[in-house]
């Protein structure tokens, strides 16, 4: 469905938005869901600090593990293990966070990313850019920045590939759920 080069023109234009949107890189950190959203925010930091000088990325740059806050994890018999979330070396008080990830579904990863980010501390605002947005979501979440709208249906799934985290050509594929009509 994206090819690398679409992933990469995508990203670009997110990267301008959240400048404009913004009004400039004054108070703004970039905070990836772990695991496809940190290299993502990771491109985007890069883009934004060639367009705007004045931002570090080394800086304004976090990582953000979800685990302790997900809602399927709760009653699950062997709940995953909790990562490390990193918070940008300038802090997220006070500051505009945008949340990186992958692929915005039914909303509730965007609502642990939420509750995880308020236990490091009270941002001014919150936005949220995604790479793909698929639809059926089950809770009022919406991203600010989207690469891409890829409707799907409920027999499909949306694998997102990246050379960081699965050591491939970046792409975008939606996969047919087998057994489901």
């Amino acid at each position: 469905m994206l090819s690398e080069d679409e992933i990469r023109r995508a990203l670009t234009r997110i990267a301008y938005e959240i400048i404009e949107t913004n009004k400039g890189v004054e108070n703004l950190v970039l905070i990836g869901i772990r695991s496809r959203g940190v290299p993502l925010a990771a491109r985007l930091a890069t883009r934004i600090q060639a367009l705007e000088p004045n931002f570090t990325a080394e800086d304004r740059l976090g990582a953000l593990d979800i685990t302790a806050y997900r809602d399927d994890q709760r009653d699950a018999p062997e709940p995953q293990t909790a990562g490390e979330s990193i918070m940008p070396t300038i802090g997220i008080e006070g500051k505009t966070v945008v949340l990186v990830d992958d692929v915005l579904y039914s909303g509730r990863t965007v609502r642990a990313a939420l509750d995880a980010l308020n236990a490091h501390g009270r941002p001014s605002m919150v936005r949220l850019a995604v790479l793909v947005d698929r639809g059926h979501r089950q809770l009022p979440i919406r991203a600010d920045y989207v690469g891409k709208n890829l409707p799907t249906s409920a027999s499909e799934t949306v694998r997102v590939v990246l050379t960081e985290t699965d050591n491939a050509t970046d792409r975008v594929d939606i996969i047919q759920l087998g057994g489901l009509s």
